[in-house]
């Protein structure tokens, strides 16, 4: 933690001092370093703090994540913005200026707010370096207006950064070479941890939500300067803060999924699809004089999706609900102006955004840090929800579980079919063919459709949804590659057979999915064959071919689908029970109608689930439980009929036996004179561990009350056991009594790691599975071969997590005692 908040204070200094060098040169003709190089390293630098900002964030909610990203997006931007004008592009001195104010003006105020969120919160230092880069943008906004002030102040404001900086970074390195026996004058990390543990559950609130709304900022900043008359025109200089702003935005989309806070991210997800089409407005001029034309019907539904999330956002956050209403008015605005975004009325609103967005930047950076918390109303909404028996909010940290596998992230399905909604009412604008660039629809097609589409599709797949997954790549692919194509000047007016095969390909990979998805749901089964209505109209234009109006009917079809998942996705993300249902599997693998009983998944965290497994094993169940090492599937030894199903339902192999594990040799003391005195010693000086001893088998079995079905464990000759060491299952072996212990997987495939892999595998042969999460160990134990102890010899049949030296070592001092 002390190493990233040192790359980030560094690359804050560096900047910083490249800034300093930059402005003290920059009066004489040939400055020191020119303007394409310093805006390479200024992109360097901010590459730099992204990452110290997402490595810090992932164990604190720290001011210095904000920070971070914040001066990260405004060097990315800044830098780009050089390097166009080192090469010529911006040749007049005005553009420069009128190119870099907009986003200057923005992070000044952005730092301010972070400036004083710091200095209310008690991080002095960091708000420090916020206040002193807001002094410098403040004073290089000023340069580019009144020449009296001079570059050297711009210069020293810089430096004060550069000194501040460089004084948190090498506290924090001393103070960790150290081990903390040297701390500087305001470094004392052991009190800053102290008070980090005494702000409670300030944590749990999403770090990445305030450096998300600066970001609207910066893009509302644009177009409020050329409405305000602080800017002459738009142009392409602007292109760098809305692309800039467009990008980081999807980033911290992908970290509020990695946050578990799947409506915000899904906000992100929107706004960043505004900034990537501002920027395209503002582009296409470069190259065509006349202003590009915008589809409106994409536009209005944008707006209704804008205004559904506001909804249910709301109940998440009353503030931030009514914050998302803005956008909508935004939406509307834009669909009522013919110029979009170079007219009067979307840049008034666009006032209206960047104040809502610093009013709720400042709310959520304070709650994140502060004890006190600005109320949002989130506690009037749970009241008023309490009151009804209908609607109940998901809460607890079983929100967002996996699917399959362990994940880190939230499910981005829901912005992932927005973007479906997106990319189908997108086509519906036809544009013209001899200019397809001139209405903008590639924002739409290529970055909903196809960039945050691959961005849930990958949130997916580490959510193990392999189905869900792969079939939002495979869209993501298409909708990107007939975006660029038909609507990037690629195609052009004559139609490509090589075009016509190539959707061909999509058609059947697609029909793999329809295959697949009736096993899933049904509104799957409908969202995954209506798709398909859309490659056929792809494949209709390909070959001329494309009946009048049959696009329309598929874009209306495929996108009413869409938004119904979308709907049934945010409800069942928010809500606890079914509101809008997704169906059940159309055909079922055991038959069509088959039943849809599952086994219990129970939270090992609870001791009412380890009861209630207790139970399930004494009544003659087989459950699969979480150990000191992987999974196993387990059969109490008191249910000779539970061991003989276990080792049915693992098609067991011979040369791997079943084995036995109890939660303390007192289990084993009433046939303790069956023992050698050597082995007994080792067994009590072995465990509990991840160690496997194999013994001789002898009459002590016996006492286990297994009966016939003692023949499906070990061998004739030798018998495994050993008390794992792990608190769960050594209880639930007080509750039942030893136990019948095998893999929780069929033979020959990997060991399971996770509680619904256990599932996965094995399907219905479980009675139950108590859910422990990613295993501890990825590793097995070690199996030590004890049938010739006595003669002081111990062979080994696995080396698995305990090394041979630590076992040897073991017995060598049993040896001795």
């Amino acid at each position: 933690e002390s190493l990233h908040s040192c790359i980030g204070l560094l690359g804050i200094s560096a900047g910083s001092l490249l800034l300093a060098v930059h402005f003290y040169s920059s009066p004489r003709a040939a400055p020191l370093i020119p303007s394409t190089a310093l805006g390479v390293l200024l992109l360097i630098v901010s590459a730099l703090l992204a990452y110290a900002g997402i490595r810090r964030s992932l164990r604190n909610a720290s001011l210095l994540v904000s920070l971070c990203l914040t001066l990260s997006a405004l060097w990315s931007g800044y830098g780009v913005i050089l390097i166009l004008a080192g090469q010529g592009v911006l040749p007049d001195p005005g553009d420069t200026r009128d190119a870099l104010v907009p986003g200057l003006a923005t992070f000044t105020l952005a730092l301010l707010l972070l400036a004083m969120v710091g200095f209310l919160c008690g991080e002095p230092l960091l708000a420090l370096v916020a206040a002193a880069v807001s002094l410098a943008s403040a004073h290089e906004v000023a340069l580019h207006y009144s020449s009296s002030l001079g570059p050297s102040a711009v210069a020293c404001s810089h430096l004060t950064v550069c000194l501040v900086g460089g004084y948190f970074a090498l506290g924090r390195i001393l103070y960790f070479l150290t081990k903390g026996k040297v701390a500087l004058p305001g470094m004392d990390l052991a009190e800053k941890k102290a008070q980090e543990q005494g702000r409670g559950n300030a944590g749990s609130t999403n770090p990445f939500t305030a450096p998300g709304l600066l970001l609207n900022m910066l893009s509302a900043s644009v177009f409020c300067c050329r409405l305000l008359g602080v800017t002459h025109r738009l142009f392409l200089g602007h292109v760098p803060w809305l692309w800039a702003a467009g990008t980081y935005q999807i980033g911290i989309c992908v970290l509020s999924y990695r946050a578990m806070d799947v409506l915000m991210a899904t906000a992100f997800g929107f706004t960043s699809i505004l900034k990537f089409a501002g920027g395209y407005c503002l582009l296409y001029p470069a190259w065509q004089p006349e202003e590009p034309s915008f589809p409106t019907p994409f536009l209005v539904v944008f707006s209704i999706l804008f205004a559904v999330l506001a909804l249910f956002l709301s109940l998440q956050s009353p503030v931030d609900g009514l914050y998302l209403l803005v956008f909508v008015a935004y939406c509307i605005a834009l669909a009522c102006s013919p110029r979009g975004f170079f007219a009067g009325g979307p840049q008034g609103v666009t006032v209206a955004i960047f104040v809502a967005s610093a009013l709720v930047s400042l709310i959520h950076q304070y709650n994140v840090r502060a004890k006190a918390k600005i109320p949002t109303g989130k506690g009037a909404v749970k009241a008023l929800l309490a009151r009804s028996s209908l609607l109940k909010l998901r809460e607890g940290p079983d929100l967002h579980a996996p699917y399959l596998g362990y994940s880190k992230y939230a499910d981005a399905e829901v912005l992932t079919y927005a973007c479906s909604v997106l990319a189908s009412f997108a086509l519906t604008a036809t544009g013209d063919s001899q200019a397809p660039l001139a209405t903008v629809v590639i924002p739409w097609v290529v970055v909903a459709g196809g960039i945050l589409k691959l961005l849930g599709g990958s949130v997916a797949f580490a959510r193990g949804k392999t189905l869900e997954s792969s079939a939002f790549i495979l869209y993501s692919v298409m909708w990107i590659i007939w975006g660029l194509t038909r609507y990037g000047g690629l195609y052009g007016p004559a139609r490509s057979f090589h075009a016509a095969v190539g959707i061909v390909s999509f058609m059947l990979f697609n029909s793999f999915i329809v295959f697949c998805s009736l096993f899933l749901n049904t509104a799957w089964f409908f969202y995954s064959l209506t798709f398909m209505l859309i490659a056929v109209s792809f494949l209709l234009d390909a070959i001329h071919a494309l009946p009048t109006g049959y696009d329309i009917a598929a874009t209306l079809i495929f996108g009413l689908v869409s938004f119904y998942c979308f709907l049934a996705a945010l409800s069942s993300s928010t809500f606890e029970g079914c509101c809008l249902p997704m169906g059940g599997p159309v055909v079922r693998l055991s038959g069509v109608g088959a039943g849809t009983t599952k086994c219990p998944h129970l939270p090992a965290r609870k001791a009412s689930s380890v009861k209630r497994i207790a139970d399930i094993l004494r009544n003659g169940g087989t459950c699969g439980i979480p150990t000191d090492t992987v999974y196993v599937l387990v059969a109490a030894c008191s249910r000779p009929d539970a061991v003989e199903k276990a080792h049915r339902s693992k098609r067991q192999a011979q040369d791997r036996p079943m084995s036995l594990w109890i939660s303390s040799l007192k289990q084993l003391e009433p046939a303790k004179h069956l023992f050698t005195p050597l082995l007994w010693d080792f067994m009590e000086a072995a465990w509990p561990s991840p160690i496997s001893l194999v013994i001789p088998r002898g009459e002590w079995v016996d006492f286990l009350g297994m009966k016939d079905s003692a023949k499906y464990v070990g061998t004739p000759q030798s018998v495994a056991i050993r008390i794992p060491d792990c608190s769960v299952t050594t209880h639930l072996i007080d509750l039942v009594g030893p136990i019948v212990v095998t893999s929780a997987n069929p033979t020959g495939e990997a060991d399971t790691t996770h509680h619904n892999q256990v599932y996965a595998k094995l399907g219905d042969k479980v009675d139950a599975v108590l859910c422990g999460g990613p295993s501890p160990e990825n590793i097995a134990s070690t199996v030590v071969d004890c049938t010739k102890i006595d003669s002081g010899n111990i062979g080994f049949f696995r080396v698995g997590i305990i090394p041979k030296s630590q076992v040897l070592q073991i017995l060598e001092q049993v040896q001795k005692k």
